[in-house]
């Protein structure tokens, strides 16, 4: 692991020593900096769930990725530092009210003198990461957050800026390893039934709110949920947007 590049990558130059803070700091700098993107399925580009593979295409190729992606190369860099981390399988909620499968998603588990969940691989989500015992709201900005019980799972509950509370994913806290989300990661990238195989998505959290890409509109949206949408005309447009907000330029 090139800690120095990494750290260059997602723009970070703050404490290096495993604490609470410095995790807080570098899961804003990498959401901040790394976009949640499925670009490399529609370029039919396979993802590897493998340490080297991961940093040459985030850090090196300065791309983005999805969940297996993001969450598996933060979780080598805490590692790196120093941190103790564990990978979670989750199940995400889905708009019929159930969730999917475990190892639906990749979530983290770090282990400080609390436990922690982070995350830099579900899009739009939460900033800073979350107290995995504590079951009261933690408030982050214009959205509240909870960890509840849900017999041998717990939910992931946000509160948005309509005060509604709607369930995100479920997870356990038994620790897995890059080959137990194969499988799912090889069907997100394959299965007609995947929402990744349907549509680009390119999305890149900033201080005013979210900047997002999907297929032909590009999106901005602010702290307090307002919205501006417009339509691209054409390939040459999308590209330019990928590389000036993203920092993406598509190679075979």
């Amino acid at each position: 692991m090139d800690i120095k590049a990494y750290l260059e990558r997602i723009n970070y130059c703050g404490s290096l020593t495993p604490t609470a803070d410095t995790l807080r700091q570098l899961q804003i700098a990498h959401l901040s900096a790394v976009p949640f993107e499925n670009l490399s399925i529609h370029a039919k580009q396979p993802i590897v769930l493998e340490d080297n593979a991961l940093f040459s295409k985030i850090v090196e190729r300065r791309r983005g990725g999805f969940c297996y992606e993001a969450n598996g190369l933060f979780a080598s860099l805490l590692c790196a530092l120093g941190f103790r981390v564990a990978l979670l399988p989750a199940g995400v909620a889905n708009s019929e009210g159930g969730f999917g499968p475990d190892f639906d998603h990749m979530g983290l588990m770090v282990m400080l003198e609390q436990r922690w969940l982070a995350d830099v691989g579900f899009g739009d989500s939460f900033r800073e990461p979350l107290l995995l015992d504590k079951q009261c709201e933690q408030i982050q900005g214009k959205r509240a957050y909870q960890i509840v019980p849900d017999g041998s799972h717990l939910i992931l509950m946000q509160r948005d800026v309509e005060d509604i509370w709607k369930s995100r994913y479920r997870f356990t806290l038994q620790p897995y390893n890059y080959s137990d989300y194969a499988e799912m990661c090889h069907y997100h990238q394959t299965s007609p039934q995947s929402h990744f195989t349907r549509a680009r998505i390119c999305s890149r959290a900033t201080e005013e709110g979210r900047l997002t890409l999907s297929e032909m509109r590009f999106i901005i949206t602010s702290e307090n949920g307002e919205r501006q949408e417009r339509t691209l005309a054409t390939q040459k447009e999308y590209e330019t947007i990928l590389r000036e907000y993203f920092g993406i330029v598509m190679t075979v």
